[in-house]
């Protein structure tokens, strides 16, 4: 990394002096002549420490270093000095400046401490960085991956968590959907106060809206006693409704009116009740088409929509198989007191071939099986559920290493044609070739 420095000084030759030295050292260097030139230059960017004389025309080099101070907290100033200016450096020291150096400088002396300051400020860097990817891994510690298609969902989760604005998680059952609201949670600035969620699915229509709006004591038989519901709960704080497309269309109206005007009653209760709630919600439905078909309301559906975030399923993001596979080996074998250390090839080609319908749920459950199942510290195929082992039969084709790409074109037709006991056009299909194609592929294998 090659920094660059800012010499402000109203005398020509020091200024000029200082930046041929600190050229020769390997820095790249800018020079003003007075404080306010320094601040323009200083603005245009990337300067990584500044050498200021004290006492300048306009702006001193004390109101400069301030600016910089108030500004870019950490950015290493040096102050630049004469005889009876001592007491004024130290001032400036005390306001944040890194060190002072009187003149005329010495160059051995000024060499020393910029490279000093420059490291500090180095050291200072990396470690927010450092403390930023710790933040960030905290924040989605329980999201796994690394490929591009799950990047992009923590992209998404990083730039709307601090907002306001409603969030439509959507993705097949078992990509952890729920997971991403816990992240948006964690990352917004409602970060401590509740998160509240409500699984729609698993609660009976009749007593959904009492969840989310609460009751007054005698509303209905059973009601015994005054109960908060969901939303009070999560006040100031964020609610999570999963799967809200099984929700009836009575209770998408009162949802909608609590989203338009931030207010409800309890079931039986008159007093109106105000709340600041950030509603994340997930389905695994196509909302959209459920809209179309009348099973949803198309006001509603925009207002939960206003962002939407899609979680690709595990098939989409295969790369991201042997982090979960580690992760998930290590929490299974710990809560299950296995010593079990990894997988074999067989095995670990056949959880490579799954298409996992299930997703990331599927995957855990497989292991935790598997890990179960093994009788020594490595998993072998044997181990795996009886569906995984069975797809790893259908799906893999045994091609030599070595092989000629004429090869392994010829193994691939004849495995896929015995696959489907010899019918040509389902085998075209599979291979997604023409009839025509494989006919001339296979005549010309036949030396005809």
């Amino acid at each position: 990394m090659r920094f660059r420095l800012l010499v402000v000084d109203d005398e020509k030759n020091i200024r000029e002096g200082l930046a041929d030295s600190l050229v020769l050292e390997g820095y790249e260097v800018v020079t003003a002549a007075e404080g306010k030139e320094g601040w323009d230059r200083f603005e245009k960017g990337d300067i990584d420490l500044v050498i200021t004389d004290l006492r300048m025309p306009g702006m001193s080099g004390e109101e400069f270093q301030k600016k910089i101070n108030a500004e870019y907290p950490g950015l290493p100033v040096i102050i630049l000095t004469g005889h009876g200016t001592v007491e004024n450096a130290v001032s400036a020291m005390r306001n944040g400046a890194y060190d002072f150096i009187t003149k005329p400088p010495n160059i051995d002396h000024l060499t020393m401490l910029v490279k000093r300051a420059l490291h500090t400020r180095e050291l200072a860097l990396k470690n927010s960085s450092l403390q930023a990817e710790l933040e960030r891994q905290t924040q989605f510690r329980r999201m796994i991956g690394s490929s591009a298609p799950i990047r992009r969902v923590f992209d998404t989760i990083s730039r709307v968590a601090p907002a306001k604005a409603s969030i439509l998680v959507t993705g097949e059952s078992g990509v952890g959907k729920e997971l991403v609201a816990d992240a948006i949670h964690e990352l917004s600035p409602r970060k401590g106060k509740p998160l509240v969620k409500v699984h729609c699915a698993a609660l009976p229509e009749s007593i959904i809206e009492s969840e989310l709006f609460g009751h007054e004591k005698g509303a209905f038989t059973g009601a015994v006693s005054r109960k908060r519901g969901r939303f009070e709960l999560a006040n100031e704080g964020t609610l999570f409704l999963d799967e809200i497309g099984e929700i009836d269309q009575s209770i998408q109206i009162k949802l909608l009116r609590v989203l338009q005007e931030k207010k409800f009653e309890r079931i039986g209760g008159e007093e109106t009740i105000e709340v600041d709630v950030r509603i994340v919600a997930a389905t695994n439905k196509d909302l959209k088409a459920e809209v179309e078909k009348g099973n949803f309301r198309e006001d509603l559906y925009f207002r939960l929509n206003v962002v939407n975030i899609h979680v690709p399923p595990l098939r989409e993001r295969k790369d991201d198989l042997p982090l979960f596979l580690s992760a998930f080996l290590k929490e299974c074998a710990a809560e299950n007191g296995r010593q079990v250390e990894g997988f074999d090839e067989k095995a670990r080609a056949a959880m490579y071939g799954y298409d996992w319908p299930g997703n990331v749920r599927e995957l855990r459950n497989c292991v935790e099986s598997a890990v179960v199942m093994s009788k020594g510290s490595l998993i072998v195929e044997a181990d795996l559920p009886p569906t995984i082992r069975a797809k790893s039969d259908e799906k893999w084709i045994s091609i030599p290493m070595g092989s000629t790409m004429e090869q392994a074109e010829r193994i691939i037709i004849r495995d896929t044609l015995g696959f489907f006991s010899g019918n040509k056009s389902k085998t075209a299909e599979a291979l997604d070739i023409g009839r025509k194609t494989l006919h001339r592929k296979l005549f010309e294998e036949s030396g005809g």
